[in-house]
C-alpha cells in the first residue's frame, strides 16, 4: 500500500518536479503556502506519509527506512525521473535517505529542521516519550493536545498565534490518527549516515528558525561540516516550523537557491 498523494498540475508540462514532504503529526496541508506560491513554475508532488492525512490508513512499521520506502515508491509511481525535494523534520530525513540512495534522481534537497538519519536527538525522544505517557493515560486526543500545547518547535506558533496561523496548524495535528504513535511493531534501525553524506553530490539548502530547539541547530551545524554542496540559513523570529510561520521569508529563500540550480 503506496503512501498517498496529491499532484499539482498548473505549471507548463516542462516545468521541473517538486515534491515536498511533512513531518511527524502533519500532512501535505502544511506546504500550503508553499504550493501557491511555487505551483505556476514547478510541477507539484505532494507526499502523505503512512498514518498521516490521506495515507492514514497504511500500516506500520513508521521508521525512517519505512516510511523512506514508502515515499521511494510514491516517486514511482507518479513517474518522477528528476525532481526537487522539500522535506520538514521526518521529512527531510527521508530526503537524505533517498537521495543516498538514488543521488542521480534528486536535482536538489530542501531541508527545514532537518533530522539526520541514525543520530539521536534527546529533545525529539523526550516530547515523544511525554506525550506517548499521555496517550497511554488519557488517550490520543489528550496526547495530541499536549503535543501541541508543550512541544518545543511549536512555541513560535503558540506565542504569535494570529501571525503564524496557529489554530490552522493545530487542525492538522488534531486530524492526525495517531498510528505512527501506538504501532507496535518494529522499524528497521537506521545506521549512522554521517560519513556517507561527504560524498553526496546533490545541492542542499538547509534552513532553521532562529529559536529552533538546539538539537536541530546542531543537526544543520553538522550538515553543514558534512555535505559537500550546503547553504545553511537561519530564518529570523521563526522556529521549529519557518515555512509556515513565516512563509514569505522562506518562500524567498527557496526562490532563490532554486534559481541558482536552474541557472547553473
Amino acid at each position: 500500500m503506496v503512501a498517498a498523494t496529491r499532484t499539482i498540475l498548473a505549471a507548463p508540462e516542462s516545468a521541473p518536479w517538486l515534491v515536498m514532504v511533512h513531518g511527524m503529526s502533519g500532512d501535505h496541508r502544511v506546504f500550503a503556502e508553499q504550493v501557491e506560491f511555487f505551483r505556476d513554475r514547478y510541477r507539484i508532488l505532494l507526499v502523505d506519509l503512512p498514518g498521516h492525512g490521506l495515507s492514514a490508513g497504511v500500516p506500520g512499521p513508521f521508521g525512517h527506512h519505512e516510511l523512506a520506502g514508502h515515499v521511494q515508491a510514491a516517486l514511482g509511481e507518479a513517474k518522477l525521473a528528476r525532481l526537487h525535494y522539500w522535506g520538514t523534520h521526518t521529512g527531510a530525513a527521508i530526503g537524505l535517505l533517498l537521495a543516498l540512495g538514488q543521488p542521480g534522481r534528486f536535482a536538489s534537497l530542501i531541508l527545514e529542521g532537518a533530522v539526520l538519519p541514525g543520530r539521536v536527538m534527546p529533545s525529539v525522544a523526550r516530547e515523544l516519550a511525554a506525550t506517548l505517557e499521555v496517550l497511554e493515560a488519557d488517550g490520543l486526543d489528550a496526547a495530541k493536545r499536549r503535543w501541541f500545547d508543550k512541544a518545543g518547535w511549536f512555541e513560535v506558533m503558540r506565542s504569535r498565534p494570529e501571525e503564524c496561523r496557529a489554530e490552522r496548524h493545530w487542525q492538522i495535528v488534531a486530524d492526525f490518527g495517531g498510528r505512527p504513535w501506538s504501532d507496535p511493531g518494529e522499524p528497521l534501525l537506521v545506521a549512522p549516515v554521517e560519513q556517507d553524506l561527504k560524498t553526496l553530490g546533490v545541492p542542499v539548502l538547509a534552513y532553521n528558525g532562529e529559536y529552533d530547539l538546539a538539537d536541530f541547530i546542531d543537526v544543520a551545524q553538522r550538515l553543514e561540516t558534512l555535505l559537500p554542496d550546503v547553504k545553511c540559513c537561519i530564518i529570523p523570529e521563526a522556529g521549529g516550523f519557518p515555512a509556515w510561520e513565516f512563509p514569505a521569508r522562506v518562500n524567498a529563500l527557496v526562490e532563490d537557491f532554486l534559481a541558482g540550480i536552474e541557472t547553473a
